[in-house]
Protein backbone atom coordinates (compact mmCIF):
# COMPACT_ATOMS: atom_id res chain seq x y z
CA UNK A 1 0.00 0.00 0.00
CA UNK A 2 1.13 3.74 -0.84
CA UNK A 3 1.27 5.39 1.95
CA UNK A 4 0.56 8.73 1.13
CA UNK A 5 -0.89 11.90 2.89
CA UNK A 6 -0.34 16.23 2.47
CA UNK A 7 0.45 18.64 5.04
CA UNK A 8 -2.81 19.63 6.47
CA UNK A 9 -4.45 22.58 9.30
CA UNK A 10 -4.90 21.29 12.80
CA UNK A 11 -6.52 24.32 13.22
CA UNK A 12 -10.24 23.70 13.59
CA UNK A 13 -8.05 20.21 15.66
CA UNK A 14 -6.57 16.92 15.20
CA UNK A 15 -10.11 14.94 14.53
CA UNK A 16 -10.55 17.75 11.78
CA UNK A 17 -7.16 16.83 9.97
CA UNK A 18 -7.52 13.52 9.83
CA UNK A 19 -11.30 13.84 7.69
CA UNK A 20 -9.58 15.93 5.67
CA UNK A 21 -6.76 14.00 4.83
CA UNK A 22 -9.30 10.75 4.20
CA UNK A 23 -11.08 13.40 1.92
CA UNK A 24 -8.32 13.39 -0.49
CA UNK A 25 -7.88 10.14 -0.54
CA UNK A 26 -4.52 9.95 1.96
CA UNK A 27 -3.80 7.93 4.50
CA UNK A 28 -1.35 10.01 6.69
CA UNK A 29 -0.82 13.60 6.55
CA UNK A 30 1.73 16.02 8.07
CA UNK A 31 0.37 18.90 10.24
CA UNK A 32 2.33 22.03 11.93
CA UNK A 33 2.79 21.86 16.24
CA UNK A 34 2.09 25.25 16.11
CA UNK A 35 2.49 28.44 13.47
CA UNK A 36 5.14 27.84 11.32
CA UNK A 37 6.75 30.98 12.34
CA UNK A 38 7.05 29.62 15.77
CA UNK A 39 3.51 30.96 17.94
CA UNK A 40 1.65 28.91 20.94
CA UNK A 41 0.90 25.34 20.14
CA UNK A 42 -2.45 24.18 20.15
CA UNK A 43 -4.40 23.18 23.54
CA UNK A 44 -4.70 19.22 23.45
CA UNK A 45 -8.03 17.74 23.86
CA UNK A 46 -8.58 13.93 25.02
CA UNK A 47 -11.34 13.54 23.02
CA UNK A 48 -9.77 15.19 20.15
CA UNK A 49 -6.98 12.73 19.82
CA UNK A 50 -9.29 9.97 21.12
CA UNK A 51 -11.48 10.86 17.80
CA UNK A 52 -8.05 10.78 16.01
CA UNK A 53 -7.10 7.85 16.62
CA UNK A 54 -10.19 5.68 15.80
CA UNK A 55 -9.49 7.67 12.40
CA UNK A 56 -5.98 6.40 11.83
CA UNK A 57 -7.10 2.38 13.48
CA UNK A 58 -10.14 2.21 10.74
CA UNK A 59 -8.66 3.68 8.18
CA UNK A 60 -5.39 1.76 7.92
CA UNK A 61 -2.99 5.10 8.55
CA UNK A 62 0.83 4.97 8.90
CA UNK A 63 1.90 7.07 10.99
CA UNK A 64 1.32 10.68 10.74
CA UNK A 65 4.32 13.11 10.61
CA UNK A 66 5.07 16.64 12.72
CA UNK A 67 6.93 19.42 11.38
CA UNK A 68 8.98 22.12 13.55
CA UNK A 69 8.51 25.36 13.27
CA UNK A 70 10.42 26.99 10.26
CA UNK A 71 11.50 29.68 13.58
CA UNK A 72 13.50 26.58 15.56
CA UNK A 73 17.38 27.02 14.68
CA UNK A 74 19.18 25.28 16.63
CA UNK A 75 22.89 26.19 14.62
CA UNK A 76 22.72 29.89 15.37
CA UNK A 77 24.78 31.88 16.49
CA UNK A 78 22.38 33.98 18.62
CA UNK A 79 21.51 32.47 22.20
CA UNK A 80 18.75 34.10 22.80
CA UNK A 81 17.32 32.41 18.81
CA UNK A 82 19.37 28.58 20.37
CA UNK A 83 17.25 29.29 23.77
CA UNK A 84 13.89 30.05 21.84
CA UNK A 85 14.41 26.91 19.46
CA UNK A 86 15.10 24.66 23.11
CA UNK A 87 12.35 25.64 24.45
CA UNK A 88 9.93 25.02 21.38
CA UNK A 89 11.92 21.83 20.32
CA UNK A 90 11.30 20.18 24.45
CA UNK A 91 7.42 21.12 23.93
CA UNK A 92 6.81 19.64 20.84
CA UNK A 93 8.35 16.37 22.24
CA UNK A 94 5.93 16.90 24.95
CA UNK A 95 3.06 17.28 22.52
CA UNK A 96 4.63 14.11 20.73
CA UNK A 97 4.05 12.39 23.87
CA UNK A 98 0.82 12.53 23.77
CA UNK A 99 -0.44 12.36 20.34
CA UNK A 100 -0.71 8.66 17.81
CA UNK A 101 2.19 9.63 15.52
CA UNK A 102 6.08 8.96 16.53
CA UNK A 103 7.82 11.29 13.26
CA UNK A 104 8.73 14.60 14.27
CA UNK A 105 10.38 16.78 11.48
CA UNK A 106 12.86 20.03 11.92
CA UNK A 107 15.04 21.94 9.62
CA UNK A 108 18.36 21.35 11.26
CA UNK A 109 19.34 25.00 10.92
CA UNK A 110 21.81 27.88 9.89
CA UNK A 111 24.92 28.66 11.39
CA UNK A 112 23.99 31.85 10.59
CA UNK A 113 27.32 34.30 10.91
CA UNK A 114 29.99 31.12 11.99
CA UNK A 115 31.14 27.57 10.69
CA UNK A 116 28.75 24.51 9.55
CA UNK A 117 31.54 23.07 12.31
CA UNK A 118 29.95 25.60 14.89
CA UNK A 119 26.53 25.35 13.76
CA UNK A 120 26.78 21.07 14.35
CA UNK A 121 28.18 21.45 17.94
CA UNK A 122 25.44 23.68 18.69
CA UNK A 123 22.29 21.26 17.12
CA UNK A 124 24.36 18.77 18.99
CA UNK A 125 24.11 20.30 22.08
CA UNK A 126 20.46 21.07 22.16
CA UNK A 127 19.40 17.35 20.98
CA UNK A 128 21.41 15.86 23.61
CA UNK A 129 19.66 17.88 26.58
CA UNK A 130 16.21 18.06 25.09
CA UNK A 131 15.91 14.36 24.13
CA UNK A 132 14.97 11.81 26.71
CA UNK A 133 15.17 8.02 27.06
CA UNK A 134 11.06 8.13 27.32
CA UNK A 135 10.51 10.11 24.27
CA UNK A 136 8.34 7.85 22.11
CA UNK A 137 9.04 9.61 18.83
CA UNK A 138 11.51 9.77 16.18
CA UNK A 139 13.09 13.01 15.78
CA UNK A 140 14.17 13.81 11.69
CA UNK A 141 17.31 15.81 10.73
CA UNK A 142 15.01 17.05 6.99
CA UNK A 143 17.60 16.84 3.94
CA UNK A 144 18.00 20.43 3.16
CA UNK A 145 18.86 22.63 -0.56
CA UNK A 146 21.70 23.84 1.12
CA UNK A 147 20.24 27.83 0.36
CA UNK A 148 22.51 30.46 2.37
CA UNK A 149 24.39 29.46 5.81
CA UNK A 150 21.87 26.19 6.26
CA UNK A 151 23.07 22.83 7.23
CA UNK A 152 22.12 18.98 6.23
CA UNK A 153 22.81 20.26 2.48
CA UNK A 154 25.08 16.70 2.18
CA UNK A 155 24.37 13.21 3.81
CA UNK A 156 27.78 13.83 5.29
CA UNK A 157 26.65 17.05 7.52
CA UNK A 158 23.63 14.76 8.63
CA UNK A 159 25.67 12.01 9.36
CA UNK A 160 27.63 14.18 11.70
CA UNK A 161 25.24 15.47 13.72
CA UNK A 162 23.58 11.90 14.16
CA UNK A 163 26.95 10.34 15.33
CA UNK A 164 26.89 13.18 18.24
CA UNK A 165 23.92 12.12 19.53
CA UNK A 166 23.84 10.19 22.45
CA UNK A 167 20.06 8.29 21.56
CA UNK A 168 21.04 7.35 18.32
CA UNK A 169 17.91 5.27 18.27
CA UNK A 170 15.57 8.06 18.34
CA UNK A 171 17.13 9.66 15.61
CA UNK A 172 16.18 9.53 11.82
CA UNK A 173 16.22 11.70 8.09
CA UNK A 174 13.10 12.49 6.19
CA UNK A 175 14.17 12.78 2.38
CA UNK A 176 12.71 15.94 0.35
CA UNK A 177 13.25 15.57 -3.30
CA UNK A 178 12.77 18.92 -4.31
CA UNK A 179 15.72 19.79 -1.07
CA UNK A 180 17.91 16.86 -2.32
CA UNK A 181 18.03 17.24 -6.25
CA UNK A 182 18.65 21.38 -5.58
CA UNK A 183 21.34 20.58 -3.07
CA UNK A 184 23.05 18.28 -6.03
CA UNK A 185 21.81 15.13 -5.88
CA UNK A 186 20.66 13.67 -9.00
CA UNK A 187 17.71 11.46 -8.71
CA UNK A 188 16.06 12.15 -12.09
CA UNK A 189 19.30 10.57 -13.68
CA UNK A 190 21.04 8.57 -10.71
CA UNK A 191 18.57 7.64 -8.20
CA UNK A 192 20.20 4.46 -7.48
CA UNK A 193 23.32 6.19 -6.97
CA UNK A 194 22.36 8.79 -4.57
CA UNK A 195 19.96 6.01 -2.83
CA UNK A 196 23.39 3.85 -2.51
CA UNK A 197 25.50 6.88 -1.09
CA UNK A 198 22.31 7.53 1.25
CA UNK A 199 22.65 3.76 2.66
CA UNK A 200 26.61 4.12 3.08
CA UNK A 201 27.28 7.28 4.55
CA UNK A 202 24.30 7.32 6.57
CA UNK A 203 21.97 3.72 6.35
CA UNK A 204 18.78 3.26 4.79
CA UNK A 205 17.76 1.70 8.62
CA UNK A 206 17.50 5.55 9.42
CA UNK A 207 15.68 6.96 6.24
CA UNK A 208 12.09 7.55 8.17
CA UNK A 209 9.53 9.03 5.77
CA UNK A 210 10.15 11.25 2.53
CA UNK A 211 8.55 15.06 1.36
CA UNK A 212 7.46 14.49 -2.10
CA UNK A 213 8.02 17.82 -3.86
CA UNK A 214 8.41 19.10 -7.75
CA UNK A 215 10.91 22.34 -7.89
CA UNK A 216 10.74 25.34 -9.28
CA UNK A 217 14.56 25.54 -9.10
CA UNK A 218 17.06 23.58 -11.15
CA UNK A 219 19.58 20.97 -10.22
CA UNK A 220 22.27 21.74 -8.14
CA UNK A 221 21.11 25.41 -7.33
CA UNK A 222 20.93 25.79 -3.95
CA UNK A 223 17.09 27.11 -3.89
CA UNK A 224 14.07 25.79 -1.90
CA UNK A 225 10.87 26.25 -3.97
CA UNK A 226 8.70 23.71 -3.90
CA UNK A 227 6.69 22.66 -6.85
CA UNK A 228 3.31 20.59 -7.64
CA UNK A 229 3.95 17.34 -9.16
CA UNK A 230 5.06 17.58 -12.25
CA UNK A 231 4.99 21.29 -13.09
CA UNK A 232 8.82 22.08 -12.07
CA UNK A 233 12.61 21.08 -12.95
CA UNK A 234 11.57 17.02 -11.38
CA UNK A 235 8.85 16.35 -13.77
CA UNK A 236 6.33 13.53 -12.98
CA UNK A 237 8.32 10.44 -14.09
CA UNK A 238 11.16 10.33 -12.03
CA UNK A 239 9.13 11.28 -8.93
CA UNK A 240 6.88 7.85 -9.83
CA UNK A 241 10.15 6.56 -10.47
CA UNK A 242 11.29 7.18 -6.58
CA UNK A 243 8.04 6.35 -4.58
CA UNK A 244 8.57 2.71 -6.96
CA UNK A 245 12.06 2.18 -5.65
CA UNK A 246 12.31 -0.47 -3.41
CA UNK A 247 13.93 1.50 -0.64
CA UNK A 248 11.73 3.94 -0.87
CA UNK A 249 8.10 2.30 -1.19
CA UNK A 250 7.37 1.44 2.19
CA UNK A 251 7.93 4.46 4.09
CA UNK A 252 5.33 7.61 4.81
CA UNK A 253 5.05 10.38 2.23
CA UNK A 254 4.26 13.29 2.40
CA UNK A 255 3.36 16.26 -0.22
CA UNK A 256 4.25 19.65 0.59
CA UNK A 257 3.45 20.85 -2.76
CA UNK A 258 1.68 24.67 -3.27
CA UNK A 259 -1.81 23.42 -3.06
CA UNK A 260 -5.13 23.52 -1.80
CA UNK A 261 -7.19 20.03 -0.87
CA UNK A 262 -8.40 19.34 -4.70
CA UNK A 263 -4.98 19.67 -5.61
CA UNK A 264 -3.23 17.60 -3.32
CA UNK A 265 -6.37 14.61 -4.65
CA UNK A 266 -5.46 14.59 -7.53
CA UNK A 267 -1.86 14.37 -7.26
CA UNK A 268 -2.67 11.77 -4.83
CA UNK A 269 -4.65 9.95 -7.23
CA UNK A 270 -2.07 10.17 -10.23
CA UNK A 271 0.29 9.33 -7.58
CA UNK A 272 -1.62 5.78 -6.46
CA UNK A 273 -2.38 4.88 -9.88
CA UNK A 274 1.17 4.96 -10.57
CA UNK A 275 2.52 2.70 -7.72
CA UNK A 276 3.54 -0.78 -8.79
CA UNK A 277 3.17 -2.24 -5.12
Amino acid sequence: MLNIGAHMSIAKGYEAAGKDALSIGANTFQFFTRNPRGGKAKDLSEKDIDRLRKIMEENNFSDILAHAPYTLNMASAKKDTREFAKELFRKDLDIMNQIPSHLYNFHPGSHTTDSIEEGISRIQETLNECIKEDDDTFILLETMSGKGSEIGKTFEELREILDRVKLKDKMGVCIDTCHVFCAGYDIVNDLDGVLTKFDKVIGLDKLKAVHLNDTMNDFNTNKDRHAKIGEGFLKTEPLINFINHPAIKDLPIFLETPNELEGYKKEIKLLRENYKY
